[in-house]
Formats: C-alpha cells, structure tokens, sequence
C-alpha cells in the first residue's frame, strides 16, 4: 500500500471525482423543488448554497492536508471530539447519507434512461437501469484507483461539456422578466430553495477520501477543493438561469424529475431534451462512481475505528471491498423501493448537520491544521442558519418530510448504540 503523497492521483483526476460527486442526480432531479421555493431567484438560491460549500470547504482543505488518510469526515470529527457515541453517530449518520445519495442518483439515472424506452415497458425498464448502473458501477471499483480517476475524467469532461452546450445555447433566449428581483420568493423562502438543492454540492466531501492516494497532497488537495466547488458554483448558476428564463415556473415545477431537459425544449427542441436526458444519465453514473469510491473507504474507517462492525475493515485485493458491497447492495433496495424525492429534501440536512460539525472540528483543530479558526467558525454558522431555514420551509409546508430526518438521525444512533452495546455484552461473556 502506497504511503500518503505517494499515490497515483493527479489534480486532473481529484477535479473531476469532486465535479463528479457534485453534478449528479441532485442538479437534474431535485431542481424543480428549488425552483418551486425560489422562482426567478433559483440562480440567487443556487449562489448562496455555494457560499456555504464554499465555506466549508476552507474546513476540508485544511483537515485532509493536515490528516490525509482514506477516513476522510470520520477522521476529522474523530480527531476533534474523540472516538465516542457522539462521533461514531455523526460518521454512520454520514455512511447513511451516501446510501440516500447513491439512491437518489440511481433513481435518477433510471428516470432518464427510461425515457429512451417505448411507453409500455418505462417502468420495469427505470428499475432495470437502476439496478444495471449499480452493478456496473460497483464492478469499475473493485479496480485501481488509477482507473477510477481516469473514468471520472473522461465522464466528466463529457457532461459538463454538454451543460455547457445547454447553458451556451439557451443565454440568448433568456427573458429577464423572469428572473428579475420582482419574480424572486421572500428571502427565507429562497434561501430554503437553495438549501434543497445543497445536496448538489454535497460531492466535494469525496475529495477527502482521496488523500492518501493523491500525489503532492498538501498542495493537490487544496486547489482541487477551490477549483471543484468554484466551479460547479458557476456552472449551477448558469444552468438555474437558463432554466427559469426560458421556461416558466408552473412548468418547471410540473416537469418535476426531468426540469432540465423540459427547460432545452424551447431553444433546441425533442433533439435537446434527449440531449440532457443523456447529460443526466453521465452526471448520475459518475456521482454513482465517485460516492462509491469514496464509501468503501469510510465504511472501513468507520469500522477500523471501533464504531462499526470488523466485517467492514476486511480488506480483499487490498481494497476494503466489504463496505463498498453493503453499501452497494443497501444502494440496489433502497433505490427500486423508495421515492426519494422528499427523502432527497431532507439529504441535504444531513449534510448540513454533518458540514456544521466539520466546521466546528477545524474550529477546535485549528493550530494543528494551521487554520483561521474564525473562517471555519463562520462556515459552522451558515452550514446551522441553512439547516435553520429548510427545516423551517419544511415545517411550514409538508411537516410529514421532518420525520425523514429524525429517523436517518435515529437510525444512526440506533446503529451505534446497538453495536456498542453488543460488543460490550461480548467483553462481558469473554
């Protein structure tokens, strides 16, 4: 096994498994919810959920060149408040939340590849790609890292270039009606839309994992962290003001899974809503490919930390496969069973809490991270005023979709508690 800085990753390839975590099924699944809370001022939600990310990336940055292992978050939080109830809570709240992730990308992968089908067999053939591209997927990282980088590039490179297209084509038809402060909802209400759509930027989090395995760390994984999330950043905001300008808000809501593609429709007709039905299906595959990549590793570092089972720290082909399989088979039920719609919703507050929690990690950590801790603390502020207000949007309009949220949370609790109370009853009996 390679030592920290030693590993094949170059910045190139750490680009793209952080753009390839971020530009997956939430930009392309859960936009209509966010315009549907913010209207015309969706690219004003969509630049306020990056100045939180952005933030908390100033966090990530520091803690992954001052810790760089595979653990990533875990490590973090471990190092800051110590391996007990509360940590070990917070990383498999953390584990749940890439099953949620990986759900909703798969699901989406499946909505879109299904469109491509004749109308008869639509909804056994969504559950067949879902399943497919899970598979599929889990089978492209039982190999190299090396690999892995190297598919992400070229997926990558290929999406974002049709975005790009989309963006470049629809600019000119823009109506600045729509998206003037006139059409914008109340402030909370349009910070809320850009909170739900915060699990689009959830994906630069992946880029921790990597740390071991990237060349020139202290240098690599700062500048792969700015030049990731500034640039979906930009491109969300590009993408949200085509959107809402060229298409009206009643029928971005009413297209609902596949906004983005009715949005190509009045500039490039059937032709470019097939077009970003094929962006979304790379964009989907490529998260799928990057959160599995980064899973295995903290499911291990869970584990290797005492707070999860020792099945998840076996190592086969020196890779820790066992995580990367559970999670993948967790990912295959979930994502044929659930609707993950509102589930998605509330994603986004588990990251939040989880981001918050990193934040005040780097807080605390900040002379050993050589940190301004002021920054992070900052960063913990607006990841807690952002849950603040989603929850605060959800009470108010569907209070149902709380629950979603507690239970994730009690889950990860549960988990917790029951497995340190049965290791526990073990000593006892030994």
């Amino acid at each position: 096994m390679s030592k920290a800085g030693e590993g094949k990753i170059g910045l190139r390839a750490v680009v793209a498994i952080g753009i390839g975590g971020m530009v997956g099924g939430g930009i392309f699944a859960v936009l209509g919810l966010a315009v549907q809370l913010a209207h015309g001022g969706t690219p004003v939600a969509f630049a306020l959920a990056g100045a939180v990310a952005l933030l908390t990336t100033y966090s990530y940055a520091k803690l992954s060149v001052a810790y760089p292992s595979r653990g990533g978050t875990v490590t973090f939080l471990n190092r800051a408040f110590g391996a007990g109830m509360f940590t070990g809570s917070l990383n498999v709240l953390l584990w749940l939340s890439y099953v949620v992730m990986l759900s909703l990308y798969a699901f989406a992968f499946g909505s879109y590849g299904a469109t491509f089908l004749p109308e008869a067999w639509q909804a056994v053939g969504k559950h067949a790609l879902i399943s497919l591209t899970v598979i599929m997927i889990t089978g492209l990282n039982l190999l190299s890292a090396e690999l892995i980088g190297k598919a992400e590039v070229w997926i990558v490179g290929l999406k974002v270039v049709i975005l790009l297209f989309f963006v470049g084509a629809g600019l000119a038809g823009v109506k600045t009606s729509q998206i003037a402060p006139g059409s914008w909802s109340p402030s909370l209400q349009l910070v809320a839309g850009g909170m739900i759509i915060f699990v689009a930027y959830e994906g630069f989090e992946l880029i921790a994992n990597t740390a071991h395995d990237v060349r020139d760390a202290a240098r690599t994984l700062p500048r792969a962290y700015y030049i990731s999330v500034g640039f979906v950043i930009a491109l969300y905001v590009l993408v949200a003001l085509v959107t809402v300008g060229n298409l009206a808000v009643d029928k971005i809501v009413a297209a609902k899974d596949y906004a983005l593609a009715e949005a190509a429709r009045p500039f490039l007709g059937q032709a470019g809503f097939k077009l970003i039905a094929v962006a979304a299906m790379l964009s989907t595959a490529s998260a799928i490919n990057a959160t599995l990549y980064g899973s295995a590793r903290l499911s291990y570092s869970i584990a290797h930390s005492g707070e999860l089972p020792a099945v998840l720290e076996r190592k086969v082909w020196s890779e820790p496969l066992g995580g990367l399989l559970i999670t993948a088979g967790l990912t295959l039920g979930v994502a044929n069973v659930f609707d993950l719609t509102s589930i998605s919703t509330m994603g986004s507050a588990g990251f939040l809490l989880i981001f918050a929690a990193v934040n005040i990690a780097n807080t605390f950590q900040a002379p050993q991270t050589n940190s301004r801790g002021w920054i992070s603390a900052a960063g913990a502020a607006a990841c807690l005023a952002a849950l603040g207000a989603l929850v605060w949007q959800t009470a108010r309009t569907g209070p149902g979709k709380l629950w979603v949220l507690a239970a994730l949370v009690a889950l990860a609790v549960m988990i917790e508690g029951g497995y340190r109370l049965a290791k526990r009853e073990i000593r006892l009996h030994e």
